[in-house]
């Protein structure tokens, strides 16, 4: 009986926990304002990069938004509010943008770094819920979090989650106002899964002489003998302005074959199949296993700048799933 009642007594905890953490953000939300706007014009135009520093659970929050902002196109790293006063200042420039957060913004370990970005004009963003502190009076930009109830009064767990907020909000701003999207994305993000998923569809795609064109005119004894070396199953049509204007496929070659009717003395153009399916080069390549298996084919053209008729390369559904892309 008793061991139920503690288990109780736990859920009640977390939901009070939770419902403060809850009640801060819905506080931190109506303070929004301009200057939020402002840091996000700095951050998005800084053309070098963005410094975090925070002293304690408000260091961890620094790091990780740090490795936020780098994620979405904004370099940042986190400096160690310790390791500072010993040289490591040095590594923070003139046009570097600093943000500091402190929720008391008295925290003695930022007043050496707060005096440092003064007196080298580094632009300086402070993330505190004290208007009477030494960095909210310092800041250029002040980005001011409730002061809130802290879970169980002894370790930061509201104001925490304020100042990881703001935070992400800050990176997802400056992100879309970049105009950062899923190109940039795969760019630094070129393994796992995540990187995997953002390949392109020229990421995968095979190329010059691994394209597998014929002609129009010519005759399929000759096709089928380039059709057979480059072992995709399938051949490109070209005309003679190098455009591509039709397909065939193995499968197409074995339904002619099982009517008995001999194909090496007709022309590849009597039995291609007119218009392929085209995309371009910068789709995901997710994207265009999508499209295969709806239009149930193996291969599509490719192309780029709104040329259809112009193929720059092939994608097989095998170049594709063997990159990890489902």
């Amino acid at each position: 009986m008793g061991s139920l009642m503690n288990k109780k007594k736990f859920q009640i905890i977390a939901k009070d926990v939770i419902n403060l953490e809850i009640k801060a953000l819905q506080e931190l939300k109506n303070k929004i304002n301009h200057s939020f706007n402002q840091a996000v014009i700095e951050i998005a135009k800084c053309q070098s990069k963005v410094v975090l520093c925070g002293v304690g659970k408000s260091g961890l929050i620094a790091s990780k938004i740090a490795a936020t902002l780098s994620s979405v196109g904004t370099p940042a790293f986190n400096l160690s509010a310790g390791d500072s006063s010993h040289g490591d200042l040095g590594s923070i420039s003139k046009k570097d943008i600093l943000i500091l957060i402190s929720n008391s913004g008295q925290t003695a370990e930022l007043k050496n770094i707060i005096q440092y970005a003064n007196r080298n004009k580094i632009f300086l963003i402070g993330i505190v819920s004290k208007k009477d502190s030494i960095l909210y009076k310092a800041s250029d930009i002040k980005l001011l979090i409730p002061e809130v109830k802290e879970s169980g009064s002894i370790v930061p767990t509201s104001s925490t989650t304020a100042q990881l907020a703001i935070g992400d909000a800050l990176a997802i701003a400056a992100m879309q106002f970049k105009k950062f999207g899923k190109i940039d994305f795969k760019k630094i993000h070129p393994s796992g899964s995540l990187g995997a998923q953002l390949k392109t569809v020229e990421d995968v795609m095979l190329t010059g002489a691994k394209i597998p064109f014929v002609n129009e005119k010519l005759q399929m004894k000759d096709a089928l003998k380039i059709l057979n070396k480059k072992k995709l199953g399938v051949l490109l049509v070209q005309n003679k302005f190098k455009k591509t204007v039709g397909i065939i496929t193995d499968g197409q070659i074995r339904r002619f074959n099982q009517k008995k009717i001999d194909l090496h003395m007709i022309k590849v153009k009597k039995i291609m199949t007119k218009n392929p399916i085209s995309v371009d080069k910068n789709i995901l390549a997710a994207k265009a296993l999508s499209i295969m298996n709806n239009k149930k084919i193996t291969s599509l053209c490719v192309y780029e700048k709104k040329n259809k008729f112009k193929t720059i390369g092939i994608v097989h559904i095998h170049n594709i799933l063997q990159s990890n892309i489902s």
